[in-house]
């Protein structure tokens, strides 16, 4: 049965707006969804006018070269909606939707100018020139109150329900993104890790023939979770959690950052080049510095200097460092394959992830039958001018709503990114 004609699966298990089941939700929990995603994105809002204390939300100058203002981010996730559902005459057509449909005019006649990224250049993201909040707000209600019009007509299945669920997830990726900007700038808008888990011994997973990529499973998917590729995978060895900080500082101990013999030559050009000494963010790290053998980890937390818990998995690492320190440990980064395997079977056994999203070891490839989607052309959610190039992010981080927490998510970043809440985990080899 093609996709536009299969039923909206329903979630497995009890039915919930803040579970991965999401990627198979029908009308009813949509709706509830998008409020809850909507709200969560006023409440980031709120968070960042106190933070600021300013009603606009108006970054401190110097406004770091591209960061856009939380005014604007906000903004263009009403806009992404009232694009691609409200002036969209073709979202019946779920992910076979042309990629420039034909399209009503927007509610607001400079939407368009303000809100697109493919025509408001990132020069014009920030500063006086987007519209107050007393404006964004507004157009936030007034997109999300005809989006969830058009839902209650829109047909139960994966094609029809297809914009919609695109819509909530990426809101929850913007609310995502608002975190992290909100530690690039060093703002306490007070989201916190969980507590760290009690550290586990490496797991042994069993050798198993496995198929990455949805195929053809209903549901929502992103670009690069399509097709399908059937894997024969040997026995490995995987750690049960994320590489810690306590981990981490015995490289940086051993003079990780000095020694060319643990990092491949682009990471030793790009440690170089960036004069790096430690993860961003982190003020001071080593063992000798008063924590005893759990060592010590000093970091810039959403506008606090922060004593790092050992326990806690190292983040903001780039591909790089988590490669050098896998080469020093004599381990290997995990492939995608092995952190899927692991993170679908081996949960009971202490396979422990959500803390941090994490590096694997091969570039983004597309699977056999991988299809294009028709929205993400010329975005950072574009995998098109990444394959080959980009590294692959499995799992998910600690500022990412548990509906987006699917052991199955396959997302990807240049290796030098460190922005994120992004560490890694290792194998033996």
């Amino acid at each position: 049965m093609p996709d536009s004609q299969r039923p909206a699966a329903s979630p497995h298990g009890t039915a919930s707006i803040d579970a991965p089941g999401m990627r198979h939700a029908g009308r009813e929990l949509l709706s509830l969804a998008l409020i809850d995603a909507r709200n969560h994105t006023l409440h980031l809002l709120s968070l960042f006018e106190q933070a600021l204390h300013s009603p606009e939300l108006d970054l401190p100058a110097p406004v770091p070269p591209g960061l856009p203002s939380p005014r604007w981010l906000a903004g263009h996730i009403g806009w992404f909606a009232e694009a691609w559902i409200a002036r969209n005459t073709q979202r019946a057509l779920g992910v076979a939707c042309p990629a420039r449909p034909t399209r009503l005019a927007a509610v607001d006649s400079g939407a368009d100018a303000t809100w697109d990224p493919q025509v408001c250049p990132p020069s014009e993201r920030a500063g006086p020139g987007v519209p107050g909040m007393a404006a964004t707000r507004a157009y936030l209600l007034e997109t999300l109150e005809g989006t969830l019009e058009l839902l209650g007509r829109a047909a139960e299945t994966d094609a029809g329900l297809y914009f919609y669920r695109l819509a909530l997830f990426h809101e929850d990726w913007r609310g995502e993104q608002l975190v992290q900007m909100a530690q690039a700038l060093g703002l306490p808008i007070g989201a916190a890790l969980p507590p760290p888990g009690a550290p586990r011994a490496p797991l042994a997973v069993p050798a198993t023939r496995w198929t990455l990529g949805a195929g053809e499973a209903p549901g929502f998917h992103l670009a690069q979770e399509t097709g399908a590729l059937a894997l024969d995978v040997p026995e490995f060895e995987i750690d049960a959690q994320p590489v810690t900080w306590q981990q981490f500082c015995e490289f940086v101990d051993d003079g990780g950052y000095d020694r060319p013999e643990w990092w491949s030559p682009e990471g030793w050009a790009w440690v170089q080049a960036s004069g790096r000494r430690a993860p961003r963010h982190v003020e001071q790290i080593g063992l000798g510095h008063g924590a005893g053998a759990g060592g010590s980890v000093l970091l810039r937390r959403l506008g606090e200097t922060v004593r790092a818990a050992g326990p806690h998995a190292a983040m903001h690492v780039s591909w790089w460092e988590a490669d050098a320190w896998a080469r020093w440990a004599g381990r290997r980064l995990a492939t995608e394959v092995e952190w899927e395997i692991a993170a679908c079977s081996a949960a009971r056994r202490g396979f422990r992830w959500g803390e941090v999203q994490e590096w694997t070891a091969g570039t983004l490839r597309p699977w056999p039958g991988q299809r294009a989607d028709p929205w993400s052309a010329g975005t950072e959610f574009d995998p098109a001018p990444a394959w080959s190039r980009a590294r692959v992010l499995r799992g998910a981080s600690f500022a990412a709503r548990s509906r987006m927490r699917s052991p199955r998510w396959r997302g990807f970043a240049a290796p030098g990114w460190d922005a994120g809440f992004v560490g890694f985990r290792t194998c033996a080899p």
